[in-house]
């Protein structure tokens, strides 16, 4: 799971963050293993994989009402893989009663939400890089 989130922060989000240290360190600070496994200990998040012939190709993840993971290994990008994991993401948030649920977009990822249904919530004037594009969604009943 680590080496998907890595990888694909690294190769798929340059537009994000330009290869610039100061930006890919806080970043990456808790997608190590050992920081994956504090996520899952201290029970704030609820993890999930999609795999392709038993290999990890895609991680996501949920708190709360929002999606706080998507990330997918760049040789299974463009294949369906975000796709379905946000489909099982929202799925879950549901099953949960989340009737509206959220989350912060990178630039890389804002097309792929606007395709999926998600609304854009980030106003104009406002820095957004590091912090994430504001979206969110509403769930049919």
């Amino acid at each position: 799971m680590s080496a998907v989130l890595i990888a694909s922060i690294t190769q798929l989000c340059e537009p994000d963050h330009h290869n610039d240290p100061a930006w890919l360190e806080p970043w990456l600070a808790n997608k190590s293993p050992e920081g994956l496994r504090t996520m899952l200990l201290a029970g704030i998040r609820t993890l999930f994989v999609a795999e392709v012939d038993g290999t990890v190709a895609a991680v996501g993840g949920i708190s709360g009402d929002s999606v706080v993971l998507n990330y997918v290994a760049p040789q299974y990008r463009f294949m369906g893989v975000s796709r379905a994991l946000m489909a099982a993401l929202e799925a879950s948030l549901q099953a949960q009663g989340h009737n509206t649920i959220r989350l912060m977009s990178s630039a890389t990822a804002h097309r792929f939400y606007l395709d999926l249904g998600w609304q854009d919530l980030s106003q104009p004037g406002i820095d957004y890089a590091h912090t994430g594009r504001p979206m969110s969604k509403v769930l049919a009943p």
